[in-house]
């Protein structure tokens, strides 16, 4: 049972932890939180959906399953990256130089906006997707780690350090994280400010698509009110670990999974989603700047 239930708790947590990363990375340069990136992740869910119906009209999944969820994944990546770009242009941009208050009535604005255009163009009926995968997994201490979980476990592991090496070695992962510490002294040394704040809306917005096709696929269910939940709790998850730090928010994330899945587990699978709202309260308590720290938090 423990051993089942952390596997759970590790599978449900590289979720919260990819939807987190998008909103430290967003707060660490425009001390911003987008309240509009949970809808991103609905919209990957969404996605996720539609182009794998796309792919199975036309027997993609028969030929290679594994290249239709690749495929899958990086088409609903690259639309996402989009509209978080758009986002950031149309809805953010105009007011990065108003007080604080404006850009937040703003991302509950797009969030609200996006919420009901996906109601009105999808429906506000559950969307189904038929397992693609089998249910039988493998055996680990007596546990069984179905395809799904291990699937979300190594493709999430694989987009976090590629974020880690993008963000510690690359010549705009270097900009970002000077735009992060100083953002006038980075415009003054030549560095494009508006590029790299598009590019981080991109990032994290693009992971948090990912997230929403793993979850597609480890529930089947997609709703267009589901992203409000899972904002929620990846923003918790953000907290906890130390809004602002990338390694912060995926082991937040990852912790937020597990804590989640004991509690319902051994206390009450009633209470589920309390957990998450009770740990945001301990921790803006007992220590507002996250487990990992202000000193990890300068870095990003």
């Amino acid at each position: 049972m423990f051993v089942q239930q952390l596997i759970n708790g590790l599978a449900l947590g590289a979720v919260y932890a990819l939807i987190a990363l998008g909103y430290t990375m967003v707060y660490g340069i425009l001390h911003l939180i987008n309240f509009a990136h949970g809808e991103v992740y609905m919209l990957g869910a969404y996605l996720g959906i539609i182009v794998m119906g796309l792919f199975t009209l036309v027997g993609l999944p028969a030929y290679s399953l594994p290249l239709t969820l690749f495929l899958t994944i990086l088409i609903s990546m690259a639309f996402c990256a989009l509209y978080g770009a758009a986002i950031e242009r149309f809805a953010y941009r105009p007011l990065r130089a108003a007080a604080k208050l404006a850009p937040l009535i703003s991302a509950v604005g797009v969030s609200i906006i996006l919420q009901n255009v996906v109601m009105l163009t999808q429906g506000t009926e559950y969307k189904n997707l038929p397992p693609l995968l089998p249910s039988e997994g493998f055996d680990l201490l007596g546990a069984n780690v179905s395809p799904v979980q291990a699937f979300i476990l190594s493709s999430s592991i694989v987009l976090m350090l590629i974020l880690h090496f993008f963000v510690a070695k690359t010549r705009l992962g270097k900009a970002m994280r000077a735009t992060s510490q100083d953002r006038v002294m980075a415009g003054l040394l030549g560095i494009n400010i508006n590029q790299v704040i598009s590019i981080t809306f991109m990032i994290g917005s693009s992971l948090a698509a990912a997230a929403g096709v793993m979850v597609t696929l480890y529930y089947g269910v997609v709703h267009f009110f589901m992203g409000y939940l899972a904002g929620i709790k990846a923003f918790t998850a953000a907290v906890l670990g130390g809004i602002g730090s990338i390694p912060g928010a995926m082991l937040g994330g990852f912790m937020l999974g597990l804590i989640e899945n004991f509690g319902a587990s051994y206390i009450s699978s009633v209470y589920k989603d309390a957990f998450a709202f009770l740990i945001l309260i301990i921790t803006l308590i007992l220590r507002p700047s996250g487990l990992l720290g202000q000193k990890a938090m300068d870095k990003v």
